[in-house]
């Protein structure tokens, strides 16, 4: 295991926590949970503030994966929408799932206060369409907040929107004030910090080999085990054979961020006067937002092949500068990327594979908030109480089609239909 972080703004703007040791040897608990990102970090600190013993397996480093690597979007509501939920579950469950994803960001705040974790937490995020038909879908979203989520966004036009955001790119905005955006690897250093801090045990480079499965769970690792009364599976995209029927309903898709060199507070606000995060509508959406040292930060360019690009910094200055042409002579500090988990439905694959098996996943782009949320209301079950738990449960989940060989080409076929799709309507 390497002990540091791979190369991004991120890790470079952080203090990283001491090395945790590898696990060595035969361990009991409690509570063993597989993966140091925000789901797993989220459900320790839970549990053992409720007085578990519990213990974090972590093949990497705390906020290794998609949690140290993401855009810092922390959006409330799921990767589906709020419609394709509806679909899914029907409008009541909908609106409960959506207050809970509510709850979510709360808890997020609670924690960010209670452990005062410096992650530059800053409100606002917008929705922008770039197509006529996007405007229409998005206006229509604003209606569905209004009219069944009580969810206080706003509709501004092209000139409203052109006052916050220096791109002529937009047609508009659904503007929501209580999203908003993070550093994501001081968030999941400080969710790390807190568990140790409540006595978490977590053992860094330590990858699980084996999952053996039955009253009291077995995670084995090269050099020793760990025996525990209920297990936890929060490895989303990197699970790695651990689970294979949880592995065959999500899909890795890479995805990367530019981080530009610093523009200057007053170059940075002539950007995005009000320090919101913006995503727009496309099916390879690109995101973006201001750094606290006043850098744009840029994300985009999703891979859904398993390969990088070959020439990721020419692509990601190509995709700024299509929609901040004023930033064509501005050089680009750090390029990076990961991998994030995307259900085949988008929708939040979340419950039990035994009565004493829990896992997480699939949040297909809205983890920053989704993921505490998973995390709490995993803890809340194995404490006694399933009810909300349950209700993501409840959420039909197909695998991908095609099986382990085919079902990459087929989806990236799929997503060259929706490019194109983009690109003429």
């Amino acid at each position: 295991m390497s002990e540091s972080y791979p190369l991004s703004w991120y890790a470079a703007s952080v203090d990283p926590l001491p090395l945790q040791p590898t696990l060595e040897g035969r361990l009991t608990c409690d509570v063993c949970i597989l993966g140091a990102g925000y789901t797993g970090l989220s459900a320790a600190l839970e549990l053992a503030e409720a007085g578990y013993r519990v213990v974090v397996l972590e093949s990497h480093r705390i906020g290794w994966g998609a949690s140290g690597r993401n855009g810092g979007q922390a959006i409330v509501g799921f990767g589906c929408g709020e419609e394709k939920l509806e679909h899914l579950v029907g409008l009541d469950q909908a609106r409960r799932l959506f207050d809970l994803s509510r709850e979510g960001l709360d808890w997020l705040h609670a924690r960010l206060a209670r452990h005062g974790i410096q992650a530059h937490w800053r409100p606002g995020h917008a929705t922008v369409p770039l197509k006529p038909r996007q405007q229409r879908d998005v206006q229509a979203m604003v209606e569905r907040f209004h009219t069944y989520y009580a969810h206080p966004v706003e509709w501004w036009d092209r000139e409203r929107l052109r006052a916050n955001l220096a791109s002529d790119r937009c047609l508009g905005a659904l503007y929501d004030p209580i999203s908003g955006h993070l550093h994501p690897l001081a968030y999941a250093l400080g969710l790390g910090r807190a568990a140790l801090a409540a006595g978490v045990q977590i053992f860094e480079g330590t990858p699980v080999t084996q999952l053996v499965r039955g009253a009291k769970p077995v995670f084995r690792t090269a050099q020793g085990e760990v025996h525990c009364e209920f297990a936890v599976l929060a490895g989303n995209a990197l699970l790695q054979g651990i689970a294979p029927e949880l592995e065959a309903r999500i899909m890795p898709v890479g995805t990367y961020i530019a981080a530009t060199a610093p523009l200057g507070e007053d170059g940075a606000r002539a950007l995005i006067g009000n320090d919101m995060a913006v995503a727009d509508t496309a099916w390879t959406l690109d995101y973006y937002r201001l750094s606290h040292d006043h850098r744009l930060l840029f994300g985009g360019r999703a891979s859904y092949s398993g390969r990088a690009p070959r020439d990721l910094q020419a692509i990601m200055r190509r995709r700024i500068v299509a929609v901040f042409p004023q930033l064509r002579d501005t050089s680009l500090d750090y390029t990076w990327g990961g991998v994030v988990d995307i259900s085949l439905n988008r929708a939040p694959h979340w419950g039990r594979l035994a009565p004493n098996l829990y896992f997480a996943q699939g949040f297909s782009g809205h983890g920053v908030v989704a993921t505490g949320l998973a995390g709490k209301l995993i803890a809340e079950a194995i404490a006694g109480q399933s009810q909300r738990l349950d209700l993501f449960a409840r959420i039909k989940h197909a695998p991908f089609p095609g099986g382990q060989a085919l079902r990459t080409p087929l989806l990236v076929a799929a997503m060259g239909w929706y490019k194109l799709r983009d690109a003429l309507w």
